[in-house]
């Protein structure tokens, strides 16, 4: 594990950690110091299995890193810029911000830097599946486990049709993960001209 700063050609090492879900859902990531943001915001969507159809943004210390709009109010940096070498440190976390409705908020650690490595982005751990798009974040997540769970609730005929089909809380594919992750290591790389 290095102690420097990350460079390019390392890998980090992240724990990625959804907030106030009891139990956790979290996911363990090995990822290039040279991803931009942008790049680890797609790697989490496919971690987590979020689909990718709302806002997002990363906050280290007090710096907000999203998609740069020109007619965005608030001051961002632009996400497709900042690598994450550039930004993180071993033991550092930051915050990654996903759908400005529901408020998903992932912690994510910088557990360790390998120098060198394979640059291949993949999942070395995870457990539980991400609550579905639009429940309502974590209390609507909340709500929508105790009503599936209680075959006699009055609401849980209509939840049952609402949530996503088989869906189960403490399932997690790694493999499944891996498989989506690895092709989008290959689009990334295509896009960098590797």
């Amino acid at each position: 594990m290095r102690a420097l700063p990350p460079t390019f050609g390392d890998v980090l090492e992240l724990h990625v950690t959804l907030r106030d879900i009891n139990p956790p859902v979290w996911r363990a990531l090995r990822v290039p110091a040279e991803l931009s943001l942008a790049g680890l915001h797609e790697v989490l969507q496919i971690a987590f299995g979020w689909q990718n159809s709302h806002l997002h943004e990363f906050v280290v210390g007090d710096i907000p890193f999203g998609m740069h709009e020109a007619e965005d109010e608030r001051l961002t940096v632009d996400e497709r810029a900042a690598p994450l070498g550039a930004v993180a440190r071993a033991g550092c976390e930051l915050l990654y911000r996903y759908d400005f409705g529901d408020d998903w908020e992932h912690d994510v650690r910088i557990d360790r830097i390998d120098s060198g490595g394979v640059a291949t982005i993949c999942c070395i751990g995870g457990a539980r599946t991400c609550p579905p798009e639009d429940c309502g974040g974590p209390p609507g997540y909340e709500h929508l486990l105790e009503v599936l769970a209680d075959a006699k609730h009055e609401e849980h005929a209509d939840m049952k049709q609402w949530a996503p089909r088989g869906f189960d809380a403490e399932r997690f594919d790694l493999a499944a993960v891996n498989k989506k992750l690895a092709a989008l290591s290959k689009r990334l790389a295509r896009r960098q001209g590797k």
